[in-house]
């Protein structure tokens, strides 16, 4: 799913490349004409809803007040949702959650939640989650972290929409995302465990090579892979074909644009979200107009627990943040036409990024059966290219019966997923710890 909606919205544009150039100016004029019409529409509803009017209970109210409120709902702008994540439940307890940032970078918030009453009894391993950069946010990997957070010490990065990072920040591409993972390994220290949930498991693999070739003691000691596109010729999938059937520059003068004023990131090349959400949506038109159409009916009949579930999905669905130019090239050219690190080609800042050099970091893959973006034996990849970490340090893991989302989020996940790594990084960090 993180992948998916990259490329379908390219079949949406083969037919008319020329408008994209102003296609983000005339998003922006629709949303800000839409609004005083919103506003009204929010207003009215008050109105329609309030104990005080004696027909607030009659089926023409119910009904004008709940087209109202799904109109609201589909004219909105969705910003990045909280991870909100307050509690959990071990062992029969129920643990408090804190939250922070612990360092700010220009397109990276690093976060950390954890259960304070959990690290007194004992010293938590810590895991880092490298949250895939794809279009959705971190908090997409909210049921992740909410599992982790039982048995480790968990930090994420947060990716910022690039649109809100002033031009004068500079580029990012695929490079400066490898950097900030090693900043946040270099932070995070020895002894730390890595997750990187689908797309960013390239990028975490470089920047391990990149830490075991100069021996620094940053190594991490467990390295988790999630349904990643490590060698995407494994049982290529449709996304995979699609990145491959143009060249680059067809990319670029297609889904590329500038983010126009007053955003803070004006004049920034991007691939706007609201492009990738329109492709993704409507390569489920049917679904979503049905889930529109459901809300109606739930708004009307007062089913509140159905209109909370609508909205939660929606919420965190709707809300899309921008991509830097340079890192959406870079990575369809890198990870998705070339296979450089696959083939051994790729370098970081004119070093040659060699995987062979990870010796001591434990490696888990782990896929889905039934995963229709990164097909089977594309994560697995990671283990012919860290071709020195001995057997004894290694596992792979095929989950029946999910997709991609399934991977890393649902019941399989909570249940049958997480607690094998939980085992592995057990293992084998403790393993690690004896051995230093």
């Amino acid at each position: 799913m993180l992948q998916r909606k990259k490329f379908t919205a390219l079949r949406l544009l083969r037919s008319a490349p020329e408008a994209i150039p102003v296609l983000y100016q005339l998003y922006e004029m629709t949303h800000a004409a839409v609004a005083p019409f919103r506003a009204a529409a929010h207003l009215q509803r008050l109105v329609l809803e309030h104990p005080g009017n004696p027909f607030s209970y009659t089926y023409p109210v119910k009904a004008a007040s709940a087209a109202l409120d799904v109109f609201e709902g589909v004219t909105k702008r969705y910003g990045r949702p909280s991870f909100g994540i307050t509690a959990v439940e071990k062992d029969g307890q129920t643990l408090a959650v804190s939250e922070k940032v612990v360092k700010r970078l220009p397109f990276c918030d690093l976060r950390r939640l954890w259960c304070p009453e959990a690290a007194e009894r004992a010293a938590l391993p810590r895991m880092l989650v490298v949250a895939p950069m794809s279009g959705h946010y971190a908090t997409l990997l909210r049921g992740t972290v909410r599992t982790l957070v039982e048995n480790f010490d968990v930090y994420i990065t947060d990716w910022r929409d690039a649109r809100e990072v002033p031009l004068a920040q500079g580029r990012f591409s695929l490079e400066d995302y490898v950097d900030y993972v090693m900043m946040f390994m270099r932070l995070l220290g020895p002894d730390l465990n890595v997750m990187a949930v689908c797309q960013p498991g390239p990028a975490v693999i470089a920047a391990t090579a990149l830490l075991a070739a100069d021996q620094d003691p940053a190594e991490p000691a467990t390295l988790t892979l999630m349904g990643s596109p490590i060698d995407t010729r494994r049982s290529p999938t449709q996304p995979n074909e699609l990145a491959k059937s143009r060249p680059l520059s067809w990319f670029e003068q297609n889904v590329i644009t500038h983010v126009p004023f007053p955003h803070l990131g004006a004049m920034r090349r991007v691939y706007p979200g609201f492009l990738q959400l329109t492709g993704f949506m409507t390569m489920n038109l049917d679904r979503h107009l049905t889930a529109h159409r459901r809300l109606f009916n739930n708004l009307v009949d007062g089913d509140g627990d159905s209109v909370a579930a609508h909205r939660k999905f929606y919420d965190e669905y709707l809300a899309v943040m921008d991509l830097t130019a340079e890192y959406y090239l870079e990575t369809i050219q890198v990870v998705f036409q070339e296979h450089r690190l696959a083939d051994g080609t790729m370098t970081h800042r004119g070093r040659p990024v060699e995987p062979g050099a990870i010796t001591r970091a434990a490696l888990m893959t782990v896929e889905g059966e039934n995963d229709d973006i990164s097909g089977i034996g594309q994560t697995q990849a990671a283990h012919d290219l860290c071709r020195n970490i001995p057997d004894a340090r290694r596992v792979d893991y095929v989950q029946p019966d999910v997709g991609h989302y399934g991977v890393f989020n649902g019941s399989r996940w909570r249940g049958e997923i997480a607690p094998r790594i939980c085992e592995f990084v057990q293992t084998h960090a403790a393993r690690r710890q004896k051995t230093l």
